[in-house]
């Protein structure tokens, strides 16, 4: 006896398997023409503290300077 659900389960698995490399490429779009500063500002524009503009920096500075606090620690017996 057969699972009636069955063909219908495979045709959803193939309909999102073959949906799959669009949806990437719309998402990968969608994400490259994100405009982070605009979307943070939308995001918190009804609370009442200004937002003030993140630093031009890819985080690497902080990053390292945090490295070196950790290395010095470890040294400190």
């Amino acid at each position: 006896m057969s699972d009636p659900d069955a063909a219908l389960r495979r045709r959803w698995v193939e309909t999102w398997r073959r949906a799959g490399p669009e949806l990437d490429r719309i998402r990968r779009a969608e994400l490259e023409a994100l405009d982070t500063r605009e979307a943070i500002r939308q995001i918190f524009s009804g609370l009442n503290f200004p937002i003030e503009p993140a630093p031009p920096t890819s985080g690497l500075v902080e990053q390292q300077a945090w490295f070196a606090r950790l290395r010095e620690s470890r040294r400190k017996p």
